[in-house]
């Protein structure tokens, strides 16, 4: 974690932002992933986050930017900008499938491959299935990884709220998934 970058970028935005975009860089690429589908347009809109935040950054005071909190700050702005940008673009037909593909070129067995892409195809339909407001929670909660805290403020919800929507949405998967082996047991009976 970079527990100083809120003090050195308040000290000298144009010095310590370097040093802030590497940092989480790779937190701001996979909520974008994963709201794009596409590599080319997740890069697209990470930088755009950054720089939105850079210009957010230009006109705090430095009080305000060191009582930032940067994950659940950068998390709000680049979901903000992935709901615009699909409210004027129609979704990416590419999937999770994507990010299987590049997540584990180091397995030598194919079989392995085909497996994982195939669990990661049925985790992005289970997720995409669920409502918006819960489906966002756990992507932020469970795959980027944000706390409960930074999660309250990417989503501009209360506490408690983005609590139970991250609840919701893990029990909504788990009947899911129990609906779906419940399914296939019947299917193997017959």
């Amino acid at each position: 974690m970079c527990a100083d970058c809120p003090r050195r970028l308040a000290d000298d935005l144009a010095g310590a932002f370097p040093q802030f975009l590497a940092h989480y860089g790779n937190l701001v690429y996979g909520i974008a992933l994963r709201s794009t589908k596409r590599p080319a347009d997740a890069e697209d809109l990470a930088q755009e986050a950054f720089i939105r935040a850079y210009q957010a950054l230009a006109g705090y005071d430095a009080q305000r930017i060191t009582g930032l909190r940067p994950r659940g700050w950068l998390a709000a702005i680049v979901s903000n900008l992935g709901r615009n940008r699909a409210k004027r673009k129609p979704p990416a037909t590419a999937g999770l499938e994507l990010l299987a593909e590049h997540a584990d070129e180091s397995t030598p067995r194919p079989e392995r491959v085909v497996e994982q892409r195939e669990a990661a195809r049925q985790w992005r339909r289970r997720l995409d299935a669920l409502p918006h407001r819960y489906r966002r929670a756990v992507e932020l909660r469970h795959v980027s990884g944000l706390s409960y805290p930074e999660l309250a403020e990417a989503l501009d919800r209360p506490l408690g709220t983005v609590k139970s929507d991250v609840h919701r949405g893990v029990k909504l998967l788990r009947e899911a998934l129990m609906q779906e082996e419940a399914n296939s047991s019947h299917e193997v009976a017959r």
